[in-house]
C-alpha cells in the first residue's frame, strides 16, 4: 500500500501517503492501520518517523489511537460535528464582511425553505411552527433570556435545514450556527426590532406549515430587510462600519 520515503521530511511524506490512502478509499473508516513495525518496513524508515506521522494525522482528525488488546491507530469516522467544527474554525479565522454573510444566509435560507416545503412531512412542519411560537413568546418577555432564545433560534435553523432532506445543507447549517452568524443577535438584543423579528420567524414557520412557498420567501426577505436596517442604524450610531458588535460571534 505504501512506498519508501526519503529522509529529510519523512514524517510528512508518511502522513501524506496515509492521508491519500484514506481519501481514495484504500483505507476505510474504522479500519486499523498496519502495525508500527509493518509501516517501518513499508516506508523504509524508523519508529519515530511513523509515530510522528500518526501524531500529525491524529491532529487533523483523520486517526484515533486506541490502547489495549485491540489498540492501534484507526481511521476515524468523521461525523457532522467534526466537519462543522473544522469549517467553523476556518470561518472564525477568516472574517467575512457582514453584508456578505447576510447575502449568503438569505440565499441559503430561501433554498432550504423551498426544499423543506417540498420534502418535509406535516408533523415536522407543525413542530417548526410550534417552536417558532415558543421563541416569539420568549422574546416578548420583559427581560428575555437571550442565551435560551439564541439556542432556540439555532435549533429552529437546524430543524429547517434537516427538513430540506439534503445532508449538505444540514452540515452547512451546523457549521454556520457554530462558526458565525448573520448577526441576528443584533435584532434580538434591540428592543425596537426584537418582537418584529420574532413574529417574522413565526410567520415564516406558519407559511411553511401551510405550504405557502411565496409567503414564506417573502417573510424570509423581510427578516433580512429588518436585519440590514438594524445593523445600519447601529453602525451609524457608532460611526464605525466595523464596530465591535459586527465582529461579535453569536453565543
Amino acid at each position: 500500500m505504501f512506498i519508501p520515503v526519503q529522509a529529510g521530511r519523512a514524517s510528512e511524506e508518511v502522513a501524506l501517503q496515509i492521508e491519500a490512502a484514506i481519501m481514495d478509499g484504500r483505507l476505510s473508516p474504522g479500519e486499523r492501520l498496519p502495525s508500527e513495525r509493518e509501516m517501518q518496513s513499508q516506508f523504509g524508515t524508523g519508529r519515530g518517523v511513523v509515530r510522528e506521522a500518526i501524531k500529525i494525522l491524529k491532529q487533523k482528525g483523520l486517526l484515533e489511537v486506541k490502547k489495549g488488546a485491540k489498540g492501534g491507530a484507526y481511521i476515524r469516522q468523521m461525523d457532522v460535528d467534526n466537519v462543522s467544527e473544522s469549517l467553523a474554525l476556518f470561518l472564525k479565522q477568516n472574517p467575512v464582511n457582514p453584508e456578505k454573510l447576510i447575502e449568503f444566509r438569505e440565499t441559503i435560507d430561501r433554498t432550504i425553505t423551498q426544499l423543506a416545503i417540498a420534502h418535509a412531512d406535516q408533523t415536522e412542519k407543525d413542530e417548526l411552527f410550534k417552536e417558532a411560537l415558543r421563541l416569539e413568546s420568549m422574546l416578548r418577555e420583559d427581560e428575555p433570556d437571550f442565551i435560551a432564545s439564541s439556542e432556540l433560534d439555532r435549533k429552529l435553523n437546524i430543524m429547517l435545514a434537516h427538513m430540506a432532506r439534503n445532508p449538505l445543507f444540514e452540515w452547512i447549517m451546523h457549521a454556520i450556527q457554530m462558526g458565525f452568524s448573520s448577526h441576528d443577535y443584533a435584532l434580538y438584543e434591540d428592543a425596537t426590532y426584537r418582537e418584529r423579528a420574532a413574529a417574522n420567524w413565526s410567520d415564516t414557520a406558519r407559511a411553511i406549515a401551510e405550504g405557502e412557498l411565496m409567503r414564506a420567501l417573502a417573510f424570509i426577505g423581510h427578516h433580512y430587510v429588518l436585519l440590514r436596517q438594524c445593523i445600519d442604524e447601529k453602525a451609524a450610531l457608532t460611526n464605525e462600519p466595523d464596530a465591535e458588535f459586527l465582529q461579535k460571534d453569536e453565543q
